[in-house]
């Protein structure tokens, strides 16, 4: 499966919501089900608004930081929804607390 595949399946939350359960990596799972929650959202709608948001507004880094991820991981699948997911997290605590840095991912 390609990249541009895989983050358009993950754009659809029915899509994220069985990827991030078949992972079956729990505090992945409780990370996003915890962002999720401050929104209203599913795990797998908060996942699929990630993947979105990453695509449109991902820095070039951030691009790289993803497929260097992939490389080096045995699962890239679980690598690119670690990076989007613990970016849109990072993000979105970065907006709702000023002066806090961005996180990134050793996936």
């Amino acid at each position: 499966m390609t990249l541009g595949a895989l983050i358009a399946q993950l754009g659809n939350e029915s899509d994220a919501s069985a990827t991030i359960e078949a992972l079956g990596d729990l505090v992945l799972y409780t990370e996003i089900a915890t962002a999720a929650e401050k929104y209203g959202e599913t795990p797998g709608e908060y996942l699929a608004s990630s993947v979105g948001q990453f695509a449109t507004e991902a820095a070039d880094e951030e691009w790289l930081g993803l497929i260097a991820a992939m490389e080096r991981s045995a699962d890239p699948g679980k690598a690119v929804i670690c990076r989007i997911s613990r970016w849109a997290i990072a993000r979105d605590q970065a907006q709702e607390e000023p002066g806090t840095a961005a996180c990134s991912c050793e996936t």
